[in-house]
């Protein structure tokens, strides 16, 4: 059993990474070494997340054992083995056998910090590289990663050189293995606190306002209009760019030694562009090497890092806009629907793709109603409350931890208490819980934060390469510190709780941070009560008004600012309503049209099949007549054109089938397909 649940975590956790990589990354378009070096950061981290609870209940069941086999009688202090009815020691249901987790813990922590501190740098200058060839990319990412190589390298370098020197230190490979763990965990905890006490305020507060409709309907107005800002700059972006190509297109013929390099960049640009550059090139005309104005291949590697750029920030930008206008209708039509009579949710507009059958039978419109405009406002408000209850508890926790006598961390007393029954499924489930509300604080900050253009996680498959490595790097640098923060609220660090206990498996990994007196001591302990400061600066919204003054726009309830961008954004979802509209009640009469003279169509087409044979035999006399316009036609003909007329029935008018032929319009009155014109005098009698 014990092997089995940590084989179904290890397989729950891939297909949760995978799925969120879905979510964010494109598999079809992007690289694959990318998605398998994220894939491997994301489940990595999220797995260490998933199996250290299990890790927490295999100690304490470690500890027992130890204590059963070991105790000190009250004689004379030996230790003895006690009898079992004095004390019992009952395995947990997820026991990992002696041996598997150390090895498991050094495999996970040594390769992703191989990943976050190697590999993904390389990647990510490797992924921006605008070179035409793998030789290339992997020169420019070399030449870029070099300087941030040569600083660690350098600073490593000097510190061996310092030990090496001074006699007072005799420091062995296990020390400076910890060392460096040490220096790794101070930098991610560093990042950490910043980031987790902005979630501990911002997720309580998020789901809170979730409740309030006109809030988010207006912070929506207000994304729309930032959104059209930023739409509209990398249309003129992507604008500028392309003439950029077409005049290195039309420059560089198709016997340049660079004409491969200037088709590969034409590949990366829009289809429309392309068709648009195709029809505009003279490929019959050679290059001639004594001009002096062609560009050089530098100059076209920066060009094709440019169109790969502008490219993805256009597509981003357009599948953005949608979903965003998506979520505004939706929002307004709950807003209509809260006053409904009926308690029945009606949709301003259909959805574009296909519901599941299963979903729409159960999700009707009715039960949408009461969860739309009822209970989705009171279940947000009290998810509220909880998580604001679980972020009062962690900051507690993390100004007390310290503290083992008496133990003041909320989260080490439930862990405490349920030691002394030996309640292994209460212990699982407090500390994934903890380890999961810490995760989800610091990993959501992670994927809303966003650094201008460079780095953002966007939704739909729309986020680049470089901002999935990036994340990669980061989740890599911050899941450590974070386990080691975990272990120290609920006490099972051996370094916090000042015990001679046998330590986590994870910790045993980590080694012994006692060689860094300065940081076990001091950082890891007093550092994290700054968490209190963040809190309540994110509380107040202290780095949105610096932001705002900075003068990047911020939603900010009491700014003038922010109103002029929410009414800008309520028209822009007006017009984009309106054009929705116009659209659905164009194809609404098309779709009745053709469901109304549907068979009336294929009847008038046979009919006007019919009527073309008799025209274009009609368009032969015609032409008869005009080359011997001066003699009399004959009675049989006239007789033959009337008839035609006669039986010529008269449909319903088209402009599209208004012919321009000359001749066919001067010849008569009657037009293909039994439509007439109307005549002007000055014709009526030119063939009499």
């Amino acid at each position: 059993m014990s092997g089995a649940a940590l084989g179904l975590e290890i397989v729950f956790v891939f297909f949760l990474a995978l799925f969120l990589l879905h979510r964010y990354g494109d598999f079809k378009k992007q690289h694959r070494l990318v998605i398998v070096a994220t894939l491997l950061a994301w489940y990595l981290c999220f797995l260490i997340v998933f199996i250290l609870p299990l890790d927490v209940s295999t100690t304490i069941y470690n500890r027992c054992k130890l204590a059963v086999n070991s105790s000190p009688a009250e004689s004379n202090g030996s230790y003895v083995t006690l009898a079992p009815s004095k004390q019992k020691c009952f395995k947990p249901w997820s026991y990992i056998p002696n041996g598997i987790m150390p090895i498991f813990w050094r495999v996970v922590y040594w390769t992703s910090q191989f990943l976050t501190w190697i590999l993904l740098p390389f990647m990510q200058s490797y992924a921006r590289s605008g070179g035409f060839s793998i030789t290339g990319k992997i020169k420019t990412a070399l030449i870029e990663n070099a300087i941030y190589y040569g600083t660690y390298l350098l600073i490593f370098g000097a510190f061996l050189i310092y030990v090496a020197v001074n006699p007072n230190f005799n420091l062995q490979w296990n020390q400076l293995q910890t060392i460096g763990i040490a220096a790794a965990n101070t930098w991610g905890l560093f990042l950490l606190v910043l980031l987790l006490g902005y979630g501990l305020v911002e997720i309580p507060r998020s789901h809170w306002n979730g409740a309030k409709r006109g809030y988010l309907l207006m912070k929506t107005y207000f994304k729309a209009a930032k959104l059209m800002t930023e739409k509209a700059d990398a249309e003129e972006n992507l604008e500028d760019i392309m003439e950029e190509v077409r005049k290195v297109s039309e420059s560089i013929k198709y016997n340049h030694p660079l004409r491969k390099c200037v088709d590969t960049i034409l590949k990366k640009c829009p289809t429309e562009y392309q068709e648009r550059m195709g029809r505009n090139m003279d490929d019959y005309e050679d290059f001639d090497e004594r001009q002096n104005s062609y560009p050089s291949e530098k100059s076209l590697v920066k060009l094709h890092k440019q169109v790969i750029y502008s490219v993805q920030r256009h597509r981003r930008t357009q599948v953005q806009w949608q979903i965003l206008l998506e979520q505004a209708f939706y929002l307004e039509d709950v807003a209509k629907n809260e006053t409904s009579a009926t308690r029945q949710f009606v949709h301003t507009f259909h959805s574009q793709e296909p519901e599941n059958k299963i979903i729409q039978y159960f999700y009707t419109p009715t039960v949408e109603w009461y969860w739309e405009c009822l209970l989705r406002p009171w279940f947000y408000r009290v998810l509220a409350v909880v998580l604001a209850t679980f972020s009062v508890i962690v900051v507690w926790s993390e100004c007390t931890f310290f503290s083992t006598k008496p133990v003041l961390s909320l989260f080490a007393v439930f862990i405490q208490l349920a030691e002394k029954t030996y309640n292994y499924i209460y212990i699982e489930m407090a500390c994934f819980l903890t380890i999961f509300f810490l995760s989800i604080c610091v990993y959501s900050t992670v994927f809303r934060i966003r650094v201008f253009n460079y780095y953002y996680l966007a939704s739909h498959h729309q986020t680049d390469a470089y901002s999935l490595l990036f994340s990669g790097m980061l989740f890599c640098r911050l899941t450590p510190p974070l386990c080691l923060n975990f272990l120290g609220l609920t006490h099972m660090d051996a370094t916090i709780s000042h015990k001679n206990t046998q330590p986590t498996a994870y910790t045993s990994i980590m080694g012994s941070m006692r060689v860094l007196s300065f940081i076990a001591d001091g950082f890891y302990i007093y550092y994290p009560m700054l968490v209190v400061i963040l809190c309540i600066a994110t509380y107040f919204s202290l780095g949105t008004r610096c932001l705002n003054l900075l003068g990047f726009q911020q939603f900010m309830g009491d700014s003038e600012m922010t109103s002029d961008l929410i009414d800008e954004g309520k028209e822009l979802i007006r017009r984009e309503k309106r054009k929705r509209q116009r659209q659905e009640e164009g194809e609404n009469r098309r779709r009745e049209w053709k469901e109304r003279y549907g068979n009336r169509d294929d009847s008038t087409r046979s009919r006007v099949v019919h009527t073309d044979q008799k025209e274009s035999s009609f368009s032969e006399t015609n032409t008869n007549r005009s080359l011997s316009k001066y003699t009399r036609s004959n009675g049989r003909t006239e007789r033959d054109r009337i008839e035609l007329l006669q039986d010529a029935e008269p449909l319903d008018f088209n402009a599209d089938s208004i012919n321009d032929d000359p001749l066919e319009s001067d010849s008569g009155r009657y037009q293909p397909g039994g439509r007439y014109l109307s005549m002007s005098r000055s014709k009526i009698f030119d063939d009499v």
